[in-house]
């Protein structure tokens, strides 16, 4: 068993360059330290300060010591604040960045919820699909879909998305149905913010540029355009989930369905999370499909 008998002592003269100043820090008196951090050099067998009348100054030899003393004691702090973190009801303000249509749907009737249940805290949302960088722009937590870029940022899965090919029936109707991917390349293929769709293809992830005669930025349009007859989509479930058990969409090429993709919590990489950032990413991990 390790002794600790002397190190917080030591850590706290070595820090103030004085015993009297550290035993004031400790509130106990200038002897006591001094009793503690000389019983420590002998266990030690090693001089850890250089001691004058004017001045006390950390050793070679105390100054590896502290370095790895420091690390201790902070590990400790840290595992301390980790539990008051945890008994810790969530206040304060938190500002949360998530796509759009997927933080308006998914997101907002969660966070409703959620804040109804804290009276102390206060939530700024904001819905864009544009990649924000949360330190500069001051966000607690980013929602963000799909394949993750590299990042500093710590993430956790909440859930995941499926995409759907689909058309409708007037479509379908007029212009046929395709079964395989080749046969894309004779239909208008409505297009978004990529020119490609996923599929898996033997097994394997493909990507397959697509062509036609309408292109949006918004999920929104598209999913408007294919309900109106005029061509085919690919859109995440959220969007079209709902037409496909009514049968206004006909869901397409379902053997080549691609992989679900992650929806994804991303927040500053800290040791410990505060406790608000921690029971809401816990929150939207237990209630989101």
């Amino acid at each position: 068993m390790f002794n600790w008998e002397g190190v917080s002592e030591f850590v706290a003269v070595a820090e103030k360059e004085s015993f009297t100043a550290a035993a004031k820090q400790l509130g106990i008196s200038t002897a006591q330290v001094s009793r503690q951090v000389s019983a420590l050099e002998s266990r030690l067998a090693t001089k850890l300060f250089y001691r004058t009348t004017r001045k006390v100054a950390v050793t070679e030899a105390g100054e590896i010591y502290y370095q790895h003393c420091r690390q201790v004691l902070d590990g400790l702090e840290n595992a301390e604040r980790a539990l008051s973190n945890l008994q810790s009801a969530p206040r304060g303000k938190l500002r949360i960045t998530a796509p759009t249509t997927y933080g308006e749907s998914k997101i907002a009737p969660l966070i409703n919820d959620f804040v109804s249940q804290y009276s102390d805290l206060a939530v700024h949302c904001t819905f864009t699909n544009q990649k924000v960088d949360l330190i500069e722009s001051g966000f607690d937590l980013a929602i963000r879909l799909g394949k993750l870029e590299d990042s500093s940022m710590m993430a956790k899965r909440l859930s995941s998305r499926r995409l759907y090919v689909c058309a409708s029936h007037d479509y379908l109707s007029t212009h046929g149905e395709p079964h395989l991917i080749s046969e894309l390349e004779h239909h208008n293929c409505l297009q978004g913010t990529l020119e490609y769709w996923r599929f898996q293809d033997n097994r394997q992830e493909r990507n397959v540029k697509i062509h036609g005669r309408l292109n949006y930025n918004s999920g929104v349009a598209l999913l408007d355009a294919a309900l109106k007859g005029l061509g085919i989509v690919q859109l995440p479930d959220y969007y079209v989930q709902e037409h496909i058990q009514t049968g206004e969409l006909i869901a397409l090429l379902t053997n080549h369905q691609p992989s679900d993709e992650g929806v994804w919590a991303l927040y500053p990489h800290n040791r410990h999370l505060s406790p608000k950032v921690r029971v809401l990413v816990d929150y939207l991990h237990e209630h989101l499909d």
